[in-house]
C-alpha cells in the first residue's frame, strides 16, 4: 500500500454537534436534528441520517469478462434501476458475510475467491453509511433467495457494456458506478488475474 500524501492527512476545523433531537427512528435509521455550530464559528441546524446497517455491494465477474446486474424499482427515487447485488449488513456483522449472503440471495450465485476493492462514504453530507465493495470470481450458480420484498431481473452482461453504460447514464446507482470504475483500475493496473482482466477489458 503506498504512502498517503500530505493533502490526504491534513485536517480543518471540525462541526461542533451541539444539542441533538431525534426526530424519528425505524430498525435501520434513525434522523436527529442539531443546533451545531459550523468550522466557521457560524451556529447552523444540521439533520443527519445514521444507519444501523453498512452498505455492501458485490461486482460478481465470470470468467469470460461478463458480470451480473440486478434490476429493480427503487421506491425512493420512483424509478427502475440496474446494480451491482447490493445489501445492507449490520454493525456488528462481518462485512464479507453479508456480501457472501447478498450473493446468494440476489444473483443466485456463490463464488471461490473474493477480493475487498474498496470502502465508501455512501452521502456524507447528512448521513453516516458506511459501505464495502467486493469483487467475487470463481462463481457457480445457486438457487437465489431474494427478500420477499423484493421483485429482481438478473442480466449476465459484458464489464465494458456496463462500463460504457456508467459512463453515458444507463446506469446510475453510485456505488455500482464506483464498483465498475474501480474494477477497470483493477484490471489495467494487473491487480486481478491476467486471464481475466483480458476478458474484462476484451
Amino acid at each position: 500500500m503506498s504512502q498517503k500524501p500530505n493533502w490526504l492527512t491534513s485536517h480543518g476545523t471540525p462541526w461542533r454537534p451541539g444539542e441533538a433531537r431525534l426526530v424519528y427512528e425505524n430498525p435501520w435509521i434513525s434522523v436527529s436534528e442539531h443546533q451545531a455550530v459550523a468550522p466557521t464559528g457560524r451556529p447552523a441546524l444540521y439533520g443527519v441520517v445514521r444507519f444501523k446497517n453498512l452498505a455492501i455491494g458485490v461486482l460478481p465477474i465470470h470468467d469470460d469478462g461478463t458480470i451480473v446486474l440486478v434490476g429493480q424499482h427503487r421506491f425512493a427515487h420512483g424509478a427502475y434501476s440496474w446494480e451491482i447485488p447490493e445489501g445492507g449488513g449490520p454493525l456488528g456483522v462481518d462485512p464479507l458475510d453479508t456480501a457472501k449472503r447478498e450473493l446468494r440471495e440476489e444473483a443466485g450465485l456463490t463464488a471461490a475467491v473474493w477480493r475487498e476493492a474498496m470502502r465508501f462514504d455512501v452521502s456524507n453530507s447528512i448521513t453516516d453509511e458506511r459501505g464495502y465493495g467486493y469483487i467475487a470470481t470463481g462463481l457457480a450458480a445457486v438457487e437465489a433467495e431474494p427478500d420477499e420484498t423484493e421483485a429482481l431481473t438478473l442480466a449476465r452482461v459484458p464489464f465494458r457494456e456496463a462500463l460504457d453504460q456508467a459512463g453515458e447514464g444507463g446506469l446510475r446507482d453510485m456505488i455500482t458506478l464506483a464498483m465498475l470504475w474501480r474494477a477497470y483500475h483493477m484490471a489495467r493496473e494487473g491487480e486481478l488475474p491476467r486471464d481475466l482482466a483480458k476478458a474484462m477489458l476484451g
